[in-house]
C-alpha cells in the first residue's frame, strides 16, 4: 500500500488550495496538483486518478459559487453537463488504449495560441456577443469533444472550454468562466468514476486535498466575480502559457 509522510501530505494540501484558487478563475489547476502528486512519489496513473478526486470538489465549489450569483443556470445546463459527464467517463476508459503522443505534441502550440488570443484580441471582456453556433450544435460538438479530451488527457481543458464559450457561444469572459466550471465539474466527475475502477486513487489523500480545493475555489470564484475579465484574462494567459512550457519541458 502506498503511503505518504505528513510533510508531503501538507505539501499536497497547500498545492490543492493554490490549484483551487487558480482553477476557479482561469482553469489549469492540474498544472499545480498533478506534478506535486508525482513529485511526492505517487505513480502516474494513481496520481491522475487522485487528482480527479480533489479536482471534482474544486470545480463543484466554483460552479455553485457562480450559480448563486446567477451567472449560470444549473437547470438549463443539465443536458450539457450530462453529456460532459458521459464524454469524460468514456475518455477516461480509453486512456490506456488510444495513442495520444501526436496530440500531446500539438498541445503546446494550441495552448500558446489560446494565450495569445486572450492577450491580444481586442473587445474580449465581460460583455456577451452574438452566437456563432446554435446551442444545440454547441452541445452536440464542443461539449463532448472537450469533455472526452478531459477524460483522456486533461491539461488545458478549462482553456478549451473558455475559448469555445467565448468564440462559439458568444459569452463574456466571466459568464464563460462560470459555465466552464460547470462542465469541467461534470467531465471531471465522469472521468473520476472511470478512474475509480481502473486507477486506484488515493481516497484519503484526495479527500484532504479536496477540502483545500474547496477553500481555494471559493476564494478564487469570489475574486473573479468581483473583478471579472481584468483578473480572468491575465491569469488565463499565464496558466495556458505555463502549461505549454511544462508540456514542452516534459517532451524534451
Amino acid at each position: 500500500m502506498f503511503e505518504l509522510s505528513l510533510d508531503l501530505v501538507l505539501l499536497l494540501i497547500g498545492a490543492a488550495f493554490a490549484a483551487g484558487f487558480v482553477d476557479s478563475i482561469a482553469g489549469g489547476g492540474g498544472l499545480i496538483t498533478l506534478p506535486v502528486l508525482m513529485l511526492a512519489g505517487v505513480p502516474p496513473a494513481q496520481a491522475l486518478a487522485t487528482n480527479k478526486v480533489q479536482g471534482v470538489f474544486g470545480a463543484a465549489t466554483a460552479a455553485i459559487s457562480y450559480a448563486r450569483r446567477g451567472l449560470v443556470d444549473l437547470r438549463s445546463q443539465r443536458l450539457e453537463a450530462a453529456i460532459a459527464l458521459i464524454a469524460g467517463f468514456i475518455g477516461a476508459l480509453f486512456v490506456t488504449s488510444i495513442p495520444t503522443d501526436a496530440l500531446r505534441y500539438g498541445l503546446p502550440v494550441v495552448l500558446v495560441a489560446i494565450a495569445v488570443f486572450f492577450a491580444l484580441k481586442p473587445g474580449i471582456d465581460d460583455s456577451d456577443r452574438a452566437r456563432r453556433v446554435s446551442p444545440l450544435v454547441f452541445t452536440a460538438t464542443a461539449v463532448p469533444l472537450i469533455a472526452f479530451y478531459d477524460g483522456l488527457i486533461g491539461p488545458g481543458t478549462g482553456a478549451f472550454f473558455m475559448l469555445s464559450f467565448v468564440m462559439l457561444a458568444g459569452y463574456g469572459v466571466l459568464k464563460a468562466t462560470a459555465h466552464t466550471k460547470l462542465l469541467n465539474f461534470a467531465s471531471n466527475l465522469g472521468s473520476l468514476i472511470a478512474f475509480a475502477a481502473i486507477g486506484n486513487p488515493l481516497w484519503a489523500v484526495g479527500a484532504a486535498m479536496a477540502v483545500a480545493q474547496i477553500a481555494g475555489a471559493s476564494l478564487g470564484a469570489r475574486l473573479a466575480m468581483r473583478i471579472g475579465s481584468r483578473v480572468i484574462k491575465p491569469l488565463l494567459v499565464v496558466t495556458s502559457g505555463a502549461l505549454a512550457l511544462r508540456l514542452i519541458w516534459q517532451m524534451l
